[in-house]
């Protein structure tokens, strides 16, 4: 797909209050209104998946401005820029079925930004200036799904890097990586992608490169990401040979391949001196698997920065924006947790604190003055709000809610549960219950795996889930092994152990049936990605516990799935990982029957509903399609559709709002939920 220079340049219709325009009567989906219902009107379908108006404020490394994507039209998001000291805003967007993403600072007054097409994944990464965003220039294209990371210092020469297809390792994710120097040098393609500009007149434009850094060889295998140290140099990379992980650390003008076992260990990136890494540690003494630095060339530890009694120290790094040092690591928990290492970043975090009692307070950003901090405040019944703090001047204020419709005194709060997994294991569940249930008048269950196999479900405003509740209906949000946390009580194979997470699931659920706060004759199962596959599950392997499944974009079928990918095994790295991880589809067949809900559609007795996407695997669209053919077939209320420019989950609001509107209508006929 080629994206013109007039259209790459478009601008979003953006307004100071970020108003959006509605669309005709006959969609029934209103964005004028930003406030929420009157309490007396039930609250509707699109309030719940209509987008935020504002998301992923970030500040640049002086304080004076804040750029963020916000919504611009019926469903499309643009760039905004915010300059805090006259208040004005600046903005761009795209035309057609394109957004603007994701965005990162360059330096104090030069961002970089990327462009996805159909909301399935980037197309091109831009650069832009400040006070001139309608001349953006082109830095990549058809560089696939991306996000940008940026160390914080242009005058060091950091690095951008694009990170590709998070399918394809599992733990790791492709990359490019190419220093972002500001006006000088050409583009420069690192690990052999095309690397194209738009249009050749572009050629002006590209001055954002600096310098050629060697490339880590790979004639048996693929190189999947780059990383930098803290002042943004390149440092390490990551690389998988017949599904083998490997990191690589740069040592003069050569790579060396370093001892430690990515099988065993998760790298988060460059410690604070030349040659460390921060790694998730491997497992020991039965133990949380600790946040650590090691040396990369020997892999002796060097320092324990997360040692939490009862789960993994897996974590989000927050670096100083003028040392760069790493001072705090926020990590999930039952509730997500924060650590700071400097006692400036603790009195700090206190202050905030103190300002918002009662929300959940985020540090996202602070300027190198230490005089400006950008925070986010949050709930499990309010979504998201964006706020600034002026230290110096004790002085605060909001940015922008992030969805102003939603009234937070509606919403229903999540109780956090534990359950025993088959294996003696306890996992954290969360529960939320619709207004008015009681164990006299128990409600129907729903309930919502996560969506990848290695996400969990944590505190915070889950829009499903919320949804439902206001729906009458109780939700069920459990996390199985593999899920962030949880990893040191398992072994490491179970991280791909597929079968035994649905068996987790299915725990979960009895768990909540058996305390009598739901009604167990009326227990649904509604799943996306890999959680469709567990609603599949669900249905397949646990015929008498569902009255219904719904499965998005699900896989039915991994042994299949995986075969397909096979012609594909020497241009990317994604097969040998399975392979590697879940064994060859051609051999041990109850194994892969045991993690195809398809090759048992004949047992599943309850309602079945599918939804997929155009642009999904044609193994996701058969098998799926194939399981309600199955179902139909046996008599069972089955339900399927289909939506042009999706894949991998339905995210167009039309759509969504389509989609849990039949989901509702779905799970009246098929659970009788009260209204």
């Amino acid at each position: 797909m080629y994206i013109s220079k007039k259209d790459l340049m478009a601008v979003g219709s953006l307004v100071l209050a970020f108003a959006t325009t509605s669309v005709c009567p006959a969609d029934k989906i209103d964005l004028e209104r930003s406030t929420p219902v009157p309490a007396t009107e039930q609250i509707p379908v699109q309030d719940f998946f209509r987008a935020p108006i504002l998301q992923q404020p970030v500040l640049n490394p002086s304080g004076t401005h804040i750029a963020a994507i916000v919504t611009s039209g019926i469903d499309h998001s643009a760039l905004m820029v915010l300059d805090l000291r006259s208040q004005t805003i600046e903005s761009v967007g795209t035309r057609g079925d394109s957004d603007i993403d994701r965005v990162a600072w360059l330096n104090d007054d030069h961002l970089a930004y990327d462009i996805s097409v159909y909301k399935r994944g980037s197309f091109i990464l831009c650069g832009a200036k400040v006070g001139a965003l309608h001349s953006a220039y082109p830095i990549l294209q058809n560089v696939g799904s991306f996000l940008i990371g940026v160390p914080p210092n242009d005058r060091l020469h950091p690095l951008v890097t694009v990170v590709r297809d998070t399918q394809i390792t599992g733990k790791y994710d492709q990359a490019l990586t190419v220093n972002a120097g500001i006006d000088s040098g050409k583009l420069i393609d690192l690990v052999n992608l095309t690397g194209k500009t738009l249009d050749d007149a572009y050629e002006d434009n590209l001055k954002h490169i600096s310098g050629r850094h060697p490339v880590i060889e790979t004639p048996d295998g693929f190189l999947l990401q780059y990383m930098a140290d803290k002042e943004g140099q390149l440092a390490f990379g990551v690389t998988s040979t017949n599904g083998v992980l490997n990191l690589h650390r740069l040592e003069g003008d050569s790579w060396q391949q370093c001892p430690e076992d990515l099988d065993e260990m998760d790298v988060y990136g460059a410690g604070d001196n030349p040659g460390e890494v921060v790694v998730l540690g491997p497992r020991k003494d039965a133990a949380p698997r600790p946040l650590e630095v090691l040396n990369a060339a020997t892999g002796e530890v060097k320092e324990v920065l997360v040692q939490d009694k009862a789960y993994d120290g897996a974590a989000w790094l927050y670096r100083d924006p003028v040392s760069h040092d790493i001072v705090g690591a926020i990590y999930e928990r039952v509730v997500p947790r924060v650590v700071w290492f400097s006692e400036v970043y603790r009195n700090l975090q206190k202050a905030v604190d103190a300002m918002f009692p009662g929300q959940v307070v985020r540090i996202i950003g602070n300027d190198e003055k230490g005089k400006m901090v950008l925070i986010s405040t949050f709930s499990d019944r309010q979504p998201a709000i964006y706020r600034w703090v002026d230290l110096e001047k004790r002085t605060a204020g909001d940015i922008r809610q992030s969805r102003p419709w939603i009234d937070a005194k509606r919403m229903q709060p999540m109780n956090p549960i534990k359950y025993k997994t088959r294996d003696g294991k306890q996992l954290d569940a969360y529960v939320i219950m619709p207004a008015g249930a009681t164990k006299e008048n128990p409600p129907p269950l729903v309930v919502l795996p996560p969506e990848g196999n290695w996400s969990r479900h944590s505190v915070g405003f889950n829009e499903e889930a919320q949804f439902l509740a206001s729906r009458g209906y109780a939700v069920l949000l459990p996390n199985h092994r593999g899920s962030a946390g949880t990893t040191w009580m398992f072994p490491t194979e179970d991280e791909w152990a597929y079968r035994k997470m649905h068996e987790d699931i299915t725990e979960a659920t009895k768990t909540l049936v058996a305390s009598g706060l739901v009604d167990p004759k009326r227990v649904g199962i509604i799943g996306a990605g890999f959680g469709g596959f567990l609603a599949l599950s669900g249905a397949a392997y646990e015929p008498s516990l569902y009255k219904c499944a719904v499965a998005i974009s699900a896989v039915a079928d991994w042994g299949k799935f995986i075969g397909d990918y096979k012609v594909s095994k020497f241009a990317g790295a994604y097969y040998s990982r399975m392979v590697r991880k879940l064994g060859d589809p051609s051999n041990n067949p109850e194994k892969w029957d045991a993690i195809a809900p398809l090759r048992h559609a004949n047992d599943i007795r309850a309602a079945v509903f599918i939804a997929t996407g155009e642009y999904d695997s044609p193994m996701i669209i058969t098998g799926s399609k194939d399981v309600a053919s199955i179902a139909d077939h046996n008599h069972l209320p089955t339900e399927t559709v289909s939506f042009l420019n999706e894949g991998g989950g339905i995210r167009h609001i039309e759509h969504r709002v389509e989609l849990f509107s039949r989901i509702e209508a779905f799970l009246a006929k098929n659970l009788a939920a009260s209204r």
